[in-house]
């Protein structure tokens, strides 16, 4: 069989499944509660934000976008990973390699993008109250969600073409979920994988410049907060939360990404699962956390919802 043939009738292993099977109904009963805690709290946050006008701000409305994005994220992934648990085959279409390849790239960056215009919206909340109102009308936050959605799924619907098009001489992926940049590991010696590294630059540079400006932008709201006791107060109810997500955003990333490009062959498959999930695990649920119980606003209407609920 021609070599080049296997990218269209072999369907890829994901062999990160390999030592799993001995805890199967454990791990498969742990994630499917995990993944029902990911879609509540977030889900939850998301509708809380909808059915109050006194949240319907840009603050809010952002962090409902936030929200939106990890539950994209986390349907890309975990329904998939459910049903690997329950199969005896870990197998997954070339085409269903490259959506969910792209949907995990697209859910990762995207968060990073809606960090990054948070950060501007502090920064005008803040630096430049004055003209936080008239700067942040309804259509310049659509604007901005807009860019946050758009950017990540159109630089990386292009990585996804560049990779389509390439020539496989292997089917097993060394993950539970399928990546971009494994797909192109898999490439045959005589492939063209150049435009697929300059794509992978041009995407690394692009973010790199978003890590940038959330930096710019706390140096100023830092440096105003340091003049005022009240923007002080506003950066502890407002800014915690948001640079929490962002550590925590840079380091799972991070992370991955050292380990995706550098990573040791030496490592168990389990911890290797945990380093290459990490960004599935953690964000999805902190994130909701954080801004329900730091945020007055959400915390009170999370608390008055409650209460009313009891006393029915």
């Amino acid at each position: 069989m021609d070599r080049s043939d296997i990218t269209y009738r072999y369907r890829f292993i994901l062999s990160g499944f390999n030592e799993t099977m001995n805890f199967t109904v454990p791990l498969f009963s742990v994630t499917l509660l995990y993944y029902c805690v990911i879609l509540f709290f977030n889900i939850s946050l998301v509708l809380l934000i909808v059915f109050n006008e006194s949240l319907h701000e840009p603050m809010y409305i952002l962090l409902s976008s936030f929200c939106i994005n990890a539950l994209y994220g986390t349907t890309g992934f975990y329904p998939k990973f459910l049903s690997d648990l329950l199969s005896s085959s870990h197998r997954i279409s070339f085409e269903g390699c490259l959506l969910q390849g792209f949907v995990m790239y697209s859910f990762a960056c995207c968060d990073l993008s809606i960090l990054t215009v948070m950060a501007f919206d502090r920064y005008m909340a803040i630096c430049r109250p004055l003209h936080y109102y008239s700067f942040m009308t309804k259509r310049r936050l659509s604007q901005l969600v807009c860019f946050s959605w758009l950017t990540p799924f159109c630089v990386f619907a292009i990585h996804v073409l560049l990779t389509a098009r390439l020539k496989l001489c292997g089917i097993k992926i060394q993950r539970a979920l399928c990546l971009n940049w494994l797909i192109v590991q898999l490439a045959c010696p005589e492939a063209d994988t150049f435009s697929n590294n300059i794509s992978a630059n041009v995407i690394i540079v692009i973010y790199h410049f978003h890590w940038l400006f959330i930096i710019w932008t706390y140096i100023y709201i830092i440096k105003t907060c340091v003049r005022s006791r009240e923007d002080r107060v506003k950066f502890m109810q407002t800014c915690v939360a948001h640079l929490t997500s962002v550590i925590i955003n840079a380091t799972v990333m991070a992370f991955d990404a050292m380990y995706l490009r550098f990573g040791s062959r030496d490592l168990s498959q389990s911890l290797k699962n945990f380093i290459a999930l990490e960004f599935l695990i953690i964000p999805p649920v902190m994130n909701p956390l954080m801004y329900g119980f730091k945020l007055s606003k959400i915390r009170n209407r999370i608390l008055k919802t409650f209460s009313h609920v009891c006393l029915v």
